[in-house]
């Protein structure tokens, strides 16, 4: 069985969060949690919400409850909407800064079918 959560529109760039994604790929539920848990970067935080998401869903469907049971089956970050902000720059000219944002999908499976 699977269970999937989705974090969309997250103000966040997804280069920052992609490296992050992918440490837990393939990881036993509680080795990703706990690698989140003393990963200090900003997006662990995200992904671990995402996570833990994913693991309620798995638990509102009837699945087991037991997180031993599960492993994070996919881990993806795709971009999401950039808000296009600018300011002045030299002579007169228009410098745009591109706010980047992310959607995190957090996949986890329990090995069954």
């Amino acid at each position: 069985m699977e269970s999937t959560a989705r974090h969309k529109h997250a103000r966040i760039s997804p280069t920052k969060v992609r490296p992050v994604a992918k440490l837990i790929r393939g990881m036993p539920l509680p080795t990703a949690l706990d690698t989140l848990r003393v990963n200090n970067r900003r997006a662990a935080r995200l992904v671990e919400k995402v996570v833990k998401s994913a693991w309620a869903n798995a638990i509102e469907q009837g699945g087991r409850l037991d997180e031993e049971d599960f492993f994070v089956g996919i881990a993806r970050v795709d971009e999401g909407p950039t808000l296009k902000r600018g300011r002045p720059g030299d002579r007169g000219r228009w410098r745009p800064i591109l706010k980047r944002s992310s959607h995190i999908t957090v996949v986890l499976s329990d090995g069954g079918d």
